[in-house]
């Protein structure tokens, strides 16, 4: 890797623009055929990584049982193998929750690509050194001694988001990838036949390099306060940004300038509950800790003391992403989850950090007063009135839709309901992060970027958060970076093909 270069007319086949998961995705698949790649990084070195470096590393894929997950991670000792139930996740259920998830708007294709190449996928980021473990504890809880997974996303990479990239850049490095840092793209070299360079401030000066192809890889548009209230609508410039502060739609600009067909759901965007006093973008040293997704195993109440949301509609991975919509909407943007010491012990590493808002009380009476900017009375007539109606008959199980919920309520909690009644009592104050947003640009089948007269787009491709189309409303928990992989792979196989057939043309 350096952080020069020679921007001749010849020098490159492929410019991959972005330095996450996906783009580095592309760039390896674009390498294996034989093109010669420049990454072209917006951030610096100690920022790179995108969004990627923020996630936590679960990655969701099709999967047939255990084999394929001791496959995956090696290192799984004979006990964990024997004390872990992983289950199965086929493609058939991979695509009934993309369609159930998203309404059934996600595009049929796009969402075949996605699920069919997920276990390939994986196994080829670990041929590329990624090494991966089963979530124990996120997506497995223990139950009489025994691990059951959930979700269909029961693996996670070694040293999570920033453990990803660095497997990823090592990997390019050996390959011979050129990266550059500093290198902020802010146009494409667009002519009657199709896209051949982009134009770069690279360290402050700008450039004009030359390519074969294109691939824009360089996220969405949440970090961009402005194209936020425009797209996702009132109030949005509110949320915090859970991830880089780099994406702010430069790729998306550049690609509508010559006339890229913008496709999928622009006014929708992954989002969920966040630290309600956390950094307005990521931070790469405390973001994690800013996290709040335990909230199935307790109550969620506004300003006005109310509930909003069934806590309890289903499985984490299948809610949290579309939540921070609903906390956005709350008096204040703002809400409080609230626990009682029945189940402290299931929630989540991050809220037993510094970096959390937290109340903690003997009392209902007192913990209500402690929860700031809320109606101390109806919070109490509200937890007394869930209390009331929780179905006290059925077991609890954290590993399972248990059915335990609630009767006669005007917001029902449909799984995971226990009275809160055991103290002491706990409560997080909460607002939305917004990860990353929806719409994108159309592309074919082969990661080629198409125009608004529906034709394709030569020498350019996309990946990752740039493809539309895919998610809308939610978002299956750990689906992004296995879309960013997939269509990393195929962005990089389709432009590294391109760019070589042009050259000998």
């Amino acid at each position: 890797m350096t952080s020069q270069m020679n921007a001749g007319t010849d020098q490159y086949d492929v410019i991959v623009v972005g330095g996450g998961n996906a783009a580095l995705c592309a760039a390896l698949s674009a390498r294996e055929q034989g093109a010669r790649v420049l990454v072209l990084e917006r951030a610096p070195e100690s920022e790179r990584g995108g969004n990627s470096s923020y996630t936590d590393g679960k990655m969701r894929f099709a999967y047939d049982g255990a084999d394929d997950i001791i496959a995956l991670a090696p290192d799984l000792t004979p006990d964990e193998i024997a004390s872990s139930d992983f289950g199965v996740y086929t493609e058939n259920e991979f695509f009934d929750d993309m369609a159930r998830i998203t309404q059934h708007r996600t595009d049929p294709d796009l969402c075949e690509i996605l699920v069919r190449g997920s276990n390939a996928a994986m196994r080829w980021l670990k041929d590329n050194g990624v090494r991966f473990m089963p979530n124990f504890g996120r997506q497995a809880y223990k139950v009489d001694g025994r691990f059951k997974f959930w979700g269909g996303a029961p693996i996670v990479t070694w040293g999570g988001g920033v453990g990803l990239m660095e497997a990823l850049y090592k990997s390019a490095q050996k390959k011979s990838v050129e990266i550059v840092y500093n290198a902020w793209v802010q146009d494409l070299i667009h002519a009657d036949g199709g896209v051949s360079g982009v134009v770069a401030k690279v360290n402050g000066a700008t450039q004009r390099i030359a390519a074969g192809a294109v691939i824009l890889a360089c996220g969405g548009f949440e970090a961009n306060t402005e194209w936020r209230t425009r797209y996702l609508g009132r109030g949005w410039d509110l949320a915090k940004v859970r991830g880089t502060k780099y994406n702010t739609g430069d790729g998306l600009a550049m690609a509508l300038r010559i006339g890229a067909q913008p496709y999928g759901h622009w006014s929708g965007c992954h989002a969920v509950g966040w630290e309600r006093y956390a950094t307005d973008f990521g931070d790469l040293n405390v973001t994690p800790n800013f996290q709040r997704h335990s909230y199935t195993f307790g109550i969620m109440v506004n300003a006005e003391g109310k509930r909003f949301l069934d806590e309890g509609a289903d499985l984490r991975s299948f809610t949290y992403a579309k939540y921070g919509h609903l906390i956005l909407e709350q008096p204040g943007q703002f809400a409080w989850q609230i626990y009682d010491a029945k189940v402290v012990h299931l929630l989540l590493d991050e809220y037993r950090t510094k970096q959390v808002t937290k109340v903690r009380a003997d009392t209902l009476e007192e913990l209500v007063r402690k929860l700031d900017d809320v109606d101390p009375a109806q919070c109490l007539q509200t937890i007394r009135e869930f209390n009331q109606a929780v179905k006290n008959e059925v077991p609890f199980d954290p590993n399972i839709k248990d059915g335990k919920g609630t009767v006669g309520l005007t917001m029902p909690k449909s799984n995971w309901a226990q009275t809160i009644d055991k103290p002491p009592f706990e409560a997080y104050a909460i607002t939305c992060g917004v990860t990353f947003t929806f719409g994108g640009l159309r592309i074919t089948h082969e990661g080629q970027v198409v125009n608004t007269n529906h034709e394709p787009i030569a020498g350019l491709f996309a990946a990752g958060e740039m493809v539309g189309g895919i998610f809308y409303f939610n978002y299956p928990g750990a689906s992004g970076l296995t879309s960013g992989t997939v269509f990393g792979r195929l962005a990089g196989r389709s432009a590294g093909s391109y760019a070589r057939l042009r050259r000998a043309a």
